[in-house]
């Protein structure tokens, strides 16, 4: 059959009209649906009872009452009050009556009003969408949705004033911008995208759950409706930009205030005697007494001799030593290309096996031929970086085009509730709060730099003390860290750029970097001559980012991997601790093995002697310990997020090699200056905080975008930054203060003899 209604309705200035259509049919034959049709004057919109909705795997769902609203029209002042004419056609292909109720109702609260929370109920078969206009003082607003109930899973969407309105489960994502939502959706409004300023805000339930990470294969009663409550509220201005930036470039330079005030006092404080050591005013260290060559009490075995025709370096007197400039000599060979100590290479086996090792055993190499192996470091890491950085930057680039282009915000997991778009960026403030790694990452090379130059001078003016007391001088490893601490600040602004489970390593690839370059400066110090090359050391990192992505592919289900990945952590960690306990002697091939058999039962089994390396042997056995308990936590556990997982193995290494060399220096009668002191302390405080506010998670890519959208908090700070933010800060922070405890952690053995600082 077929019938047809005309409803004449009159509007009047200012309101907007808007119309509801409620039908039912008790009908379930779905061969001879009910189709309704409605006619308006800008556009058509029709549907059928029952209504289906079709899910995962072919499902269907079929609903008997629908309600839809009809897309308003609004009375222009040329006009003024005018009727509007809207046609409804009933109709059925049935052999037979079907009975049918239609409700007609104007709808009295369409359009929302600003800081005005509202509250209503819709269901797939019922959505709702409402009118917003934008206050004549404002430019940007945040549409906040909550519901009590997690499910059913629903979709919030803003759209333009268009008809029709996509508000339907398979269309709603045509038009304007949208967001899955379980308990709690935002989405941020500017004026500019709308040149109506005005917006309609769609809700739309969806027939199954999936999306929100609900249960695929549970049965849902159709009875899906959802309690929802919309609150508009004005976004930050645009001063809070401007005070946010300054805010964030201001904080870091208060350092540079801060280096160019020690570097002030401390080269006041040179300027006087200390010992027999005295700066004049042309920067030119000499000496009262020259350096003998005596050597200290029960150590005279493989230690330095003047007399000796060794190639290691002598100690020298003011009238002896490298010439001028013959630092920076480009003429110098590489190490690779001859055996820089071969009148030592038959004894320095026997050397390095000493049960008590001195700087000047592990020192005797050439130092500019040392230096330049450590320059590799920096110059490889500005390679990594550029290769690593062009193509994350152009990817970037292409995730935040196709955010914009189909507006579909599930795309990149943002904390909505503090986002705030600048251009074609969506969350500026995440991006903003890393200039603390560029700024900070750039003053400690510019701190590096000013060491190394001074070192350089020293040198050229054949200063003995710079020549053989204290640790050897080498600045590569610290530049590589400075590159490090810049480059973790650009790739961790392109991740917040789209934070996604594609790009989660571009924020981490760098901190394993970081880590392990502090590792190895730390080792450095007193091993200058047997340390990893830059090639080994940058390939390992190489196979820890890639065991990083097969971990967040594979990791989550996969128990084959994690027991492989286990074994290859415990294994790796006896090969690097063999190596590390026979200072580098115990040769790596298919044969270590039945080696490490073999000292096994010699040194265990048949005498179950004491370890020859104590102190070696104890940083072994805990550091061992701490691994192997890493890898059974990762085999029983499988922690989802794998590439903190990663990290945290690689900072508690770290952290205990740290507290080892700080023990074994106070235990070596050597002191903390007030420099180190000071940053290992602002080191330490600034981490505690900076890890109370990483793990106030905001959002998770493990999860759903609707999931992950429950953990989003307001802002914390300025109205602009919120927890991640500063954690950005405060890590930014403790990483530099970290580098300066590296870099100045051994100054008091700048006038000790290398012969009289012990090895460990």
């Amino acid at each position: 059959g077929f019938s047809h209604l005309d409803l004449k309705l009159s509007c009047s200035l200012p309101s907007v009209d808007a119309v509801r259509v409620y039908v039912n049919s008790s009908s379930e034959n779905l061969q001879y649906p009910v189709l309704f049709v409605v006619r308006q004057q800008k556009g058509v919109l029709s549907w059928q009872v029952p209504l289906i909705f079709r899910g995962l795997y072919q499902r269907t769902y079929n609903y008997q009452e629908v309600s839809r609203t009809l897309c308003p029209s609004e009375p222009t002042p040329e006009t003024g009050p005018s009727d509007q004419i809207i046609f409804v056609d009933v109709a059925s292909m049935a052999p037979f009556n079907i009975a049918y109720e239609l409700l007609v109702t104007r709808l009295e609260n369409f359009q929302l009003e600003t800081n005005k929370a509202f509250n209503f109920t819709a269901s797939p078969s019922q959505p709702q969408y409402f009118l917003y206009k934008f206050p004549q003082d404002v430019d940007s607003v945040i549409i906040k949705v909550v519901s009590d109930a997690v499910y059913p899973c629903s979709v919030v969407s803003v759209q333009d004033i268009v008809c029709p309105v996509y508000d339907l489960d398979h269309n709603v994502e045509f038009n304007g911008v949208y967001q899955s939502m379980t308990k709690q959706a935002a989405i941020t409004v500017q004026r500019k995208d709308f040149p109506g300023e005005q917006f309609f805000v769609v809700f739309v339930i969806k027939p199954e759950d999936y999306a929100c990470g609900g249960n695929v294969n549970r049965t849902w009663n159709l009875q899906r409706t959802k309690n929802l409550q919309v609150t508009i509220v004005p976004s930050i201005k645009k001063s809070i930009y401007v005070q946010a930036m300054f805010f964030s470039f201001l904080s870091f330079l208060s350092f540079y205030l801060g280096s160019v005030v020690v570097a002030f006092v401390t080269d006041m404080k040179l300027t006087v005697p200390f010992g027999s050591v005295f700066f004049a005013g042309s920067g030119i260290m000499t000496s009262s007494h020259p350096i003998t060559a005596s050597t200290p009490e029960g150590s005279s075995y493989g230690a330095i001799d003047e007399s000796s025709s060794s190639g290691g370096r002598q100690l020298s007197s003011p009238g002896c030593g490298l010439p001028a400039g013959s630092d920076t000599d480009s003429s110098v060979e590489e190490e690779s290309d001859f055996d820089t100590m071969p009148e030592i290479e038959s004894d320095k086996n026997v050397i390095r096996t000493k049960v008590f090792l001195y700087l000047s055993d592990l020192s005797r190499k050439d130092r500019r031929i040392v230096s330049k192996k450590y320059k590799i470091y920096f110059w490889n890491i500005i390679t990594i970086a550029v290769f690593y950085a062009l193509p994350v930057i152009q990817l970037v680039i292409t995730y935040q085009t196709v955010v914009n282009v189909t507006g579909n915000q599930d795309i990149c997991y943002y904390n909505f509730l503090c986002a705030h778009p600048l251009g074609v960026l969506s969350a500026f403030n995440n991006i903003l709060s890393n200039v603390g790694h560029m700024l900070l990452g750039f003053l400690f090379l510019l701190i590096v730099l000013r060491r190394d130059i001074l070192h350089r001078r020293a040198m050229e003016m054949k200063d003995v003390y710079t020549l053989d007391y204290g640790i050897p001088k080498h600045f590569g490893l610290f530049y590589a860290m400075g590159i490090a601490l810049m480059m973790e600040g650009v790739l961790s602004a392109c991740y917040h750029v789209c934070p996604n489970y594609s790009n989660f390593q571009f924020d981490t690839s760098f901190m394993y970097m970081i880590a392990g370059l502090c590792m190895l400066k730390l080792y450095q110090t007193r091993h200058p001559d047997i340390n990893a090359s830059a090639y080994s050391a940058y390939a390992s990192f190489a196979v820890v980012i890639c065991l990083a992505v097969l971990g967040v592919v594979f990791g989550k289900n996969d128990m084959w991997f994690w027991v492989i990945f286990s074994m290859i952590h415990v294994l790796a960690s006896l090969a690097l601790s063999t190596q590390i306990y026979y200072m580098g002697r115990f040769k790596i091939d298919l044969g270590i093995f039945r080696r490490a058999a073999m000292v096994l039962y010699t040194d265990c089994i048949q005498q179950c002697s004491r370890p020859m390396y104590m102190d070696r042997m104890v940083l072994l056995i805990v550091g061992n310990l701490v691994n192997w308990s890493f890898a059974i936590f990762g085999l029983v556990y499988r922690p989802r997020d794998f590439a903190s997982y990663i990290l945290g193995i690689f900072i508690c290494n770290l952290l205990l090699y740290l507290a080892f060399y700080i023990i074994m220096k106070l235990r070596s009668s050597e002191k903390l200056l007030p420099i180190p002191l000071f940053c290992i302390v602002a080191t330490a405080v600034v981490w505690a905080s900076a890890l109370y506010f990483f793990f106030q998670t905001l959002s998770s890519w493990e999860e759903t975008p609707a999931e992950s959208r429950e953990k989003n908090r307001p802002c914390i700070l300025l109205g602009f930054f919120d927890d991640h933010d500063v954690w950005h800060f405060l890590s930014a922070a403790a990483l530099f203060f970290s580098f300066l405890v590296l870099l100045t952690l051994d100054d008091d053995l700048d006038t000790v003899r290398r012969d009289k600082i012990p090895v460990f």
